[in-house]
């Protein structure tokens, strides 16, 4: 059995500082720190990784507040040093100490928990990067709120106001840290695929229209599995949504109106206030009046799903009214709402859906014809229109009066140019693996494996989360190449994205 340092109960008892408890020691994060003899282990050793840039002056100012009370090394300013360089540095600094019989470094290596402070995208980055390094023990992730949207931190009980950064603000999250549950989260494989043009510039997509929060959203290399002559292939992978239609397209202008004028958006109030104009002044409320048909979803795209691991596609038959559609892998959207809301038994249509959990391996997909009907979120009960709740989706866009669409994953949006010709354009998402979330109460998501929140739940479903968790069965296309979320080993910000510009 192996020697453990000893660990104290109770923190308020300790000889050492009041926060020694999440205290990474120097020599556990840098290479060539002298190794020094600790005589307590920390109960609840964190990594903080913060977007200064997020929250208008709040991220500084909680770098600050974090670095007064922990030690400065293990408080990651984001725009400094990207997450994958970090941790890839630490782990194989924990591994030789490990070699070396290092017991700290072990127990360290058990316990260690992430907080990031930022934007959805921003938590998406360092989602993509602990699941692309493939860590035998990866650590669990709390989420700060500190941008616009925040369904991450909202979904699991972090909230979804911007917090203080005062050092008591700062330990009691600290405290909730530590005592946080672990929740396991499907993590969804994105693929676009696009016929490479003949003439004009190599990217089909500008470097300034790549959606921020898939930072591995690049071409594949030429050795990649997923490589197509011919054409472009992307890739990434997102933890909340998928979306695309006129939700895409508002959250398309706020984020082109923030890059023009970064000024303006310095504090949340203000920026969901700019979002909710910005969505009045584009005409949705009045869609039908406003818009022409050749925009609805049924006119330029096929949508098919698999509802089962190793089943077969089948093509949803979607109204033609529908302007825009969601992929839901958690219970928050656009700030909070739940588009798939909990489908009864009253109604035929409804019967063959269930709750909504963020472990069992499927998708929900919902549609909205307008703003209107999006408003329906707010009653009691409201949902937008259910299409499937699937394992794999698949949406094929065909030549039609409309030349682009907009898109958008886990908060961060993009134009994307639909075919002029007989070519198809492809986005497949697929389950690919899990991450592990840290959940404070109340938790909004609802977790398959834990029996108080699968209570009630049907023997179908059942069968969906345990098919192939991973998705990774499905058929031959599941090559090595593809069992990652990036085009390169781990998630990277590409040089020319401005961190300020995640959500």
């Amino acid at each position: 059995m192996e020697e453990e340092i000893d660990t104290p109960g109770d923190s308020s008892s300790k000889p050492c500082g009041p926060l020694e408890e999440y205290r990474i020691p120097d020599y556990i994060l840098k290479p060539d720190a002298q190794q020094v003899l600790v005589d307590h282990a920390p109960q609840c050793p964190v990594l903080v990784f913060i977007n200064s840039k997020s929250g208008g002056q709040l991220g500084s100012s909680l770098i600050t507040t974090y670095r007064e009370l922990l030690n400065e090394a293990q408080v990651i300013d984001l725009s400094e040093e990207a997450p994958d360089k970090v941790l890839r540095r630490l782990y194989v600094n924990v591994e030789r100490l490990k070699i070396e019989g290092d017991i700290l470094a072990v127990q360290i290596w058990r316990t260690m928990r992430l907080i990031v402070a930022g934007g959805d995208g921003t938590a998406s980055w360092l989602l993509g990067v602990v699941s692309d390094l493939k860590l035998s023990h990866p650590p669990p992730v709390a989420t700060v709120p500190l941008g616009t949207g925040n369904n991450l931190p909202f979904s699991f009980g972090w909230g979804k106001k911007n917090p203080s950064t005062d050092q008591e603000a700062v330990k009691s999250f600290l405290g909730l840290v530590k005592h946080a549950k672990e929740i396991k989260i499907d993590s969804w494989h994105l693929m676009l695929r696009m016929r490479a043009p003949k003439e004009g510039p190599c990217e089909p997509i500008a470097p300034l229209e790549l959606p921020h929060s898939l930072h591995a959203f690049h071409r594949v290399s030429s050795g990649d599995s997923l490589d197509v002559e011919g054409y472009h292939t992307f890739r990434g992978g997102f933890w909340n949504y998928f979306s695309m239609g006129m939700d895409a397209e508002v959250s398309y202008a706020f984020h082109s109106e923030r890059k023009r004028n970064p000024e303006k958006f310095k504090n949340q109030m203000t920026n969901q206030g700019t979002y909710a104009k910005l969505g009045l002044k584009q005409g949705w409320f009045c869609a039908s009046l406003s818009h022409s048909s050749s925009r609805n979803i049924p006119q330029f795209a096929k949508v098919k799903v698999m509802k089962r691991a190793g089943g077969h596609w089948e093509e949803l038959q979607i109204h033609h009214s529908i302007r825009s559609i969601v992929c839901l892998n958690l219970p928050s959207f656009s700030g909070g709402l739940n588009p798939w809301g909990t489908p009864g038994t009253r109604r035929a249509e409804d019967r063959e859906f269930t709750a909504p959990y963020v472990d069992d391996g499927l998708l929900e997909v919902v549609g909205f014809r307008d703003a209107w009907h999006g408003l329906v979120l707010l009653a009691p009960n409201g949902h937008g229109h259910r299409l499937a709740q699937a394992h794999r989706i698949r949406f094929e866009f065909h030549k039609g009066v409309a030349d682009h669409t907009f898109m958008r994953v886990d908060g961060e949006p993009w134009k994307q140019p639909l075919p002029t010709d007989d070519d198809t354009v492809v986005v497949e998402i697929s389950c690919l693996g899990q991450v592990t979330m840290l959940a404070n109460e109340p938790c909004k998501s609802k977790s398959f494996s834990d029996p108080l929140s699968s209570l009630g739940h049907d023997s179908h479903h059942h069968d969906h989360g345990n098919e192939d968790k991973d998705g990774m069965g499905d058929d031959d296309e599941w090559e090595d190449g593809r069992r990652k979320f990036g085009a390169a080993d781990t998630f990277k910000l590409p040089d020319e994205i401005d961190i300020a510009h995640l959500s």
